[in-house]
């Protein structure tokens, strides 16, 4: 728009807003009819000084409004070429406006989101008080998470707080139509709903968006502009004064709103389940969720938390009152019947078009990421990971995760950690079986199996030097595998993929791909044992072992059946770890596995000490000592001298104890495994303790204490924590006895172990002694 076209606009809106014709300006301005005609008609390109001051006398025009129309008057007359109008300009005083209340109706159930409405008011609060530029939120999410539903509900909520009005666009950046809105299009319905007649709308956008912000100045306004596509679409139409509040929904992270405007930023996330419980019960009725709660929270787990997913499935029980919620819940778990069920019949109300429409939006490369996503079944996903997947370099992998992310598609939860709701990874893999070939599908599938197997393997090692090996088939092409540089880097690795790398087993098992489900079970098996997670630990064996012989592999049974064994001790199966270990010493005897043989011997010698056993236990951890030193395996050699010293020490040999278990703190810390030099220290502490030297044992424990700790290892970690209250007890130091065992009893609580109990009772006997005596 000119500069007289702005000038023109703005002296008949003020003429007009004063209830002046144009014959009472002119007169009262001793101007001629004509001359206030062709300036509004933007004829005149350079009024005279002396009658913009008597135009502004004449319309009453005071502080920042007359400057502003004198000085829009001036750029007309070329003073400043090129610039625009004026966005700040105040109208007169006492204006007849129309207030506009563009609002559509809440949605009748709306529950949660406290916190984000506390985000919207407090930037109410900003508007009211901010000295400039209008106060923005963007708030973006997935499809069907409920951004319209809260910006609605908060601009109904907080209406008073808008005396200038509500205004409302849907900018339909997603939808069937496919063609967002374009901003001059949504100017005009804005202008149109302020009152403006078409005749005094400029013709260009920026003259309008001239007008428009001049028309929101001094007016605390709310404007809503809903499904917006990008920045760009949003930019012309946000007001420029203060008093103003502005909320953009998108399913984009409009991040250039945020850096441009400092707009804030609110990403919705699905319900929780306890929200997702009350809309249930607001659709449907207290009484009839609280009859059927488990139920109830089936369908909350299958529309995962998402709102849409919830009203369609509240809306199919209602209208279907003699169905139960347990007969809905068994509709909606069918296989590849969840997106059927959620179907309204209304594109709008229905999951699948809902999601296309963000779907169709993505360029080539994200929609086929996208899609091989919906083929991944942990619960998120590393950058590493996704790269693996679709068979890219990593950087180019992470571009298109963001794009996803900005489509509101994918959310990045965690720094380089993505993740997508369960009804969109139905959606996705969906897409992948209706566009991706089999055989890309199965390649995809493998090279994400690859990356987590091979980065387990390399991560397990650095856990423990002394596993057992195994041979991996080298990666397919495209794999990202991972590289954990220490011990550490290793174990956050795993506790950063743990639940992955569970679904990951069960999918293997599942797909076709035993080689992934036996050895993946393999090189998680340390992590999981010292970690505590033995029923995991056994039951990621258990498929192991069922993949192995679906191979035929005797060597992967063997393996399996023996770290399955080990599990079944943890949890104090004997009987079934007997039987396993039977088993599996069998198949190591039949492929000549000596090392195999050898640590089935140290795995019996543990086992039948438990058991009270001591000779057998001496017995085997004997026989395991022979074979390690035939095979010249030092880590392995250590562990059985460890063993051997640690039968003597239960036998009350504790001379011979102390002498096995040194060699094997000298033996472990030459091969630089600080678990096996930790457990070691432990041993020579117990052996030290029974032969009276208490200062001496104290400080093994504690040198065992650091090693462990820094290996992870959480029950070895209280098993000497134990062993250190023993000792500390026995010299006298009840208080530093009771601090050991109870920070032993927390780790041994939180790992549910059944040793807790024999702590438990320490602390009571300490306690109660202390309390006879107060000064202890």
């Amino acid at each position: 728009m000119t500069e007289t076209g702005a000038f023109g606009t703005w002296l008949r809106l003020c003429r007009q807003s004063a209830g002046l014709s144009q014959e009472v300006l002119a007169e009262r301005a001793g101007l001629s009819v004509r001359a206030v005609r062709n300036l509004e008609r933007g004829r005149i390109s350079a009024p005279h000084p002396g009658s913009l001051r008597r135009l502004a006398d004449a319309l009453a025009l005071e502080g920042q409004a007359r400057a502003e129309f004198l000085g829009l008057g001036k750029r007309r007359a070329g003073s400043a070429p090129g610039i625009t109008a004026p966005q700040g300009l105040i109208p007169p005083a006492g204006r007849a406006t129309i207030v506009p209340r563009q609002l559509p109706a809440s949605v009748r159930q709306f529950v949660g989101r406290e916190r984000e409405l506390a985000v919207l008011a407090s930037l109410l609060g900003q508007a009211g008080t901010r000295p400039t530029g209008a106060v923005i939120s963007a708030i973006d999410g997935t499809a069907g998470i409920g951004k319209t539903a809260l910006a609605v509900h908060f601009g109904h909520q907080m209406a008073g707080s808008f005396p200038g009005g509500q205004l409302y666009v849907n900018l339909a950046g997603f939808g069937p139509s496919g063609s967002p809105l374009a901003p001059g299009q949504a100017m005009r319905e804005f202008l149109d709903a302020l009152g403006i007649a078409p005749e005094q709308i400029p013709a260009g956008l920026d003259g309008q968006a001239a007008l428009y912000r001049s028309l929101l100045a001094g007016r605390r306004t709310l404007v809503v502009l809903d499904n917006a596509a990008d920045e760009q679409q949003v930019r012309p139409l946000l007001p420029g004064s203060p008093g103003c509040l502005t909320i953009v929904t998108s399913r984009r992270q409009l991040a250039g709103l945020v850096a441009a405007e400092g707009a804030a930023l609110i990403t919705l996330d699905c319900l929780t389940e306890t929200e997702a419980l009350q809309l249930l019960a607001a659709r449907l009725g207290g009484g009839r969720v609280a009859a059927e709660p488990d139920a109830a929270g089936e369908l909350v787990t299958l529309c995962a938390g998402l709102p849409l997913a919830l009203a369609i499935a509240a809306a199919r029980s209602e209208v279907r009152p003699g169905f139960s919620l347990a007969e809905l819940a068994a509709e909606l778990q069918q296989a590849g019947n969840c997106l059927d069920a959620l179907d309204a019949g209304n594109p709008g109300a229905s999951i699948r078009p809902v999601f296309a429409w963000s779907y169709q939006s993505l360029s080539q490369p994200a929609a086929r990421m996208f899609r091989l996503m919906g083929l991944h079944p942990g619960p998120d996903i590393s950058v590493p990971a996704a790269a693996s997947l679709a068979g890219l370099a990593r950087p180019a992998a992470r571009a298109l995760l963001d794009e996803l992310t900005c489509a509101s598609l994918l959310s990045e939860h965690h720094p380089g950690r993505y993740s997508l709701h369960d009804l969109l990874r139905a959606y996705a893999a969906e897409q992948a079986r209706r566009t991706d070939s089999d055989t890309d599908q199965r390649e995809a599938t493998g090279r994400m199996l690859d990356h987590y197997l091979h980065t387990a393997a390399g991560a397990a090692l650095l856990l423990n030097p002394a596993r057992e090996p195994v041979a991996l088939a080298p990666p397919r092409p495209g794999t990202a595998a991972g590289q954990p540089a220490d011990h550490g880097q290793a174990l956050g690795w795993f506790e950063a993929e743990h639940q992955v790398l569970l679904a990951a087993i069960v999918f293997a098992a599942g797909s076709g791909f035993d080689a992934h489900a036996w050895q993946l079970p393999w090189a998680m098996s340390t992590f999981l044992q010292t970690s505590g997670h033995w029923q995991e630990w056994a039951a990621t064996q258990r498929t192991a072992v069922a993949a192995a012989t679906r191979l035929g592999d005797t060597a992967a049974q063997a393996h399996s059946r023996r770290l399955l064994a080990m599990a079944c001790s943890e949890l104090g199966d004997y009987e079934q770890a007997l039987g396993h270990y039977a088993s599996s010493l069998t198949l190591y005897q039949r492929l000549g596995d000596r090392r195999g043989e050898a640590k089935i011997h140290q795995n019996l010698a543990f086992l039948a000490e438990r058991q009270g056993r001591g000779a057998d236990a001496l017995g085997h951890a004997e026989q395991a000592l022979r074979l390690c030193q035939a095979i010249g395996d030092q880590a392995s050699e250590a562990v059985a001298l460890n063993a051997v010293g640690w039968c003597h020490g239960h036998l009350g040999d504790y001379q011979q104890a102390r002498v096995f278990c040194r060699q094997a703190v000298t033996l472990s810390a030459q091969a630089g495994h600080g678990r096996l030099e930790g457990e070691a220290w432990d041993s020579v502490g117990y052996a030290e303790h029974h032969l009276g030297n208490l200062a001496e044992a104290a400080a093994c424990y504690q040198r065992a204490l650091s090693l462990l700790r820094e290996s992870g290892y959480r029950f070895d970690v209280a098993n000497t924590l134990t062993h250190l209250g023993d000792t500390r007890h026995a010299a006298g130091d009840p208080a530093q006895a009771r601090q050991a065992w109870q920070q032993a009893l927390a780790i041994l609580e939180d790992l549910q172990h059944p040793d807790a109990d024999q702590v438990r009772a320490k602390l009571a006997s300490a306690n109660g002694q202390a309390s006879q005596n107060p000064s202890a």
